[in-house]
């Protein structure tokens, strides 16, 4: 395998709770025709469905390899980086990127061997919040203002190319310069999003258990320690650490409260 598919084949595309089947099987075509066939369908409502397939027009393949899952933390548990495509909005606070800068991004993590997701939402109502906190930045298409309201598929299509385009490029590069260092000691490798997500379940926890909040609502401050903490790719021996400490840091929670 050559190495722009492989950088390509680390990249998926997460549809979540998809409502028209045929927008399914557009963003299936939209993909393929830019080089990349990883469909990932979270919870989607009404899928397989033989709209989906006639509106693939030769995608089958992406199709029938798509990956049906429930949550959307279970479709990015393995990825190091998460690419949450949106609308503006002051709900979730989150870096936001352009089309471009995100595929550059997406694609210099594949290119390091890290897994990669661009996740699209719901056709009316996006992504809610508690799927944006599972997403590392947020990608907004600068459509016309005036005019604004742009079809899954279309936006599908958008990244997509973008993406490609950054691909070429990284081939081209790749030929001049010779093979990408990937791997390194597995102690090294960048932290997957599941053990992240693993790590903040552990701080919050953590956080309660010492008081930290002091009846203030724990929302903020998370917010704020996980921007932190994804800012800093963190790696799996860097995780293991920081776990190692909260848990000491609940041990001796626990230990304060039975001497009360």
């Amino acid at each position: 395998m050559n190495h722009d598919v492989s950088t390509a084949d680390r990249i998926r595309i997460v549809l979540v709770g998809t409502q028209h089947p045929g927008n399914i099987g557009s963003a299936a075509r939209a993909i393929k025709t830019m080089g990349l066939d990883r469909l990932v369908l979270v919870a989607p409502q009404r899928y397989p469905h033989n709209e989906a397939d006639m509106m693939a027009a030769g995608a089958d393949d992406v199709l029938a390899s798509a990956v049906c899952v429930d949550t959307l933390a279970e479709a990015v548990a393995d990825c190091r980086l998460v690419l949450g495509c949106t609308a503006r909005s002051r709900r979730v606070q989150l870096e936001e990127l352009s089309p471009r800068v995100a595929a550059a991004r997406a694609c210099d993590m594949a290119l390091a061997g890290g897994e990669v997701a661009v996740v699209f939402g719901r056709e009316r109502t996006g992504l809610e919040n508690e799927e944006l906190q599972l997403c590392h930045a947020a990608v907004h298409i600068p459509a016309n203002p005036d005019y604004s309201s742009l079809n899954l598929a279309a936006a599908v299509q958008v990244l997509s190319y973008e993406l490609r385009m950054v691909l070429l490029a990284a081939g081209t590069a790749q030929a001049a310069d010779g093979p990408a260092h990937e791997g390194g000691h597995p102690s090294d490798r960048p932290a997957s999003h599941a053990q992240m997500e693993g790590l903040f379940a552990q701080l919050a926890q953590t956080l309660d258990d010492i008081d930290f909040h002091k009846g203030r609502a724990p929302a903020s401050a998370m917010r704020k320690l996980r921007r932190l903490f994804l800012r800093s790719e963190l790696g799996e021996r860097e995780v293991r650490l920081l776990r190692g400490i909260l848990a000491d840091a609940q041990r001796m929670a626990r230990l304060a409260a039975e001497r009360q």
